[in-house]
């Protein structure tokens, strides 16, 4: 139960679980990037498919590391069929609730991709949003995400590069000085290059199809889509 996902991790954002859908708490910068990333996802996912941008409808997907669901309902919302998965059972029960409220069917689960992977479950999709950086084991991880979805599915991962500007307003800015997010929500050491992550996705049997900088806008402006890959950046992969 443990091979990709370390005991304080989780309790670090189970106790977060009563104000995770406060847009102004502590998941402040989850829900300013949530539409961006939503939006990203469905319109190369249905891309894939044939069909017309974020148009999901009958579209199985697992949102892996899924808190209280504020990517699963906004995957949910676009139609598809959505698997919340997470380790933190507070988180959970804030997603099923806000879930209901808000009249959406999201099966949550609480466990681990490898367990989940394990029953031989298979998804058109699986996406895992500022997740990896946090996992004890990556190349675990992401054969487990690979072993999630079905052959010529889709893997959709976002994260912090590893670089001086993201230490500076990743790490040091949001933590310490702006205190978007509590301290010590991130360890630098673990985040990810594109190229670490390239490599490693390819030793899973995933390849990368598309990658995009995630930049915020200006006070009052959407997040949107850029080529700066310096500080957040969201990948799709498609399984071999």
């Amino acid at each position: 139960m443990t091979a990709t996902a370390a005991p304080d991790e989780i309790a670090k954002f189970d106790a977060l679980a009563a104000r995770w859908w406060d847009p102004k708490g502590p998941m402040a910068p989850l829900h300013a990037m949530n539409p961006l990333r939503c939006g990203w996802i469905a319109n190369h996912l249905a891309h894939a498919h044939g069909r017309d941008a974020a148009a999901l409808g009958g579209l199985t997907v697992l949102d892996v590391g899924c808190g209280a669901g504020l990517a699963s309902e906004g995957l949910a919302r676009l139609g598809a069929r959505v698997t919340g998965l997470d380790a933190a059972p507070a988180a959970l029960e804030a997603a099923r609730i806000h879930a209901a409220e808000g009249g959406l069917e999201i099966d949550y689960r609480q466990g681990m991709p490898e367990d989940l992977a394990a029953e031989g479950a298979r998804f058109d999709a699986v996406v895992a949003l500022e997740v990896i950086e946090h996992v004890t084991d990556r190349r675990a991880f992401l054969a487990a995400l690979a072993g999630l979805v079905q052959p010529g599915g889709m893997v959709f991962l976002s994260t912090l590069n590893r670089t001086a500007r993201s230490f500076l307003f990743a790490k040091l800015g949001a933590e310490y000085l702006l205190r978007l997010l509590p301290r010590g929500t991130h360890d630098w050491k673990l985040f990810v290059t594109p190229a670490e992550l390239g490599a490693e996705a390819r030793a899973a049997g995933l390849r990368v199809s598309a990658i995009s900088g995630m930049t915020p806008g200006l006070p009052g402006q959407a997040w949107r889509a850029t080529q700066d890959v310096a500080v957040n950046y969201i990948v799709a992969m498609r399984r071999d």
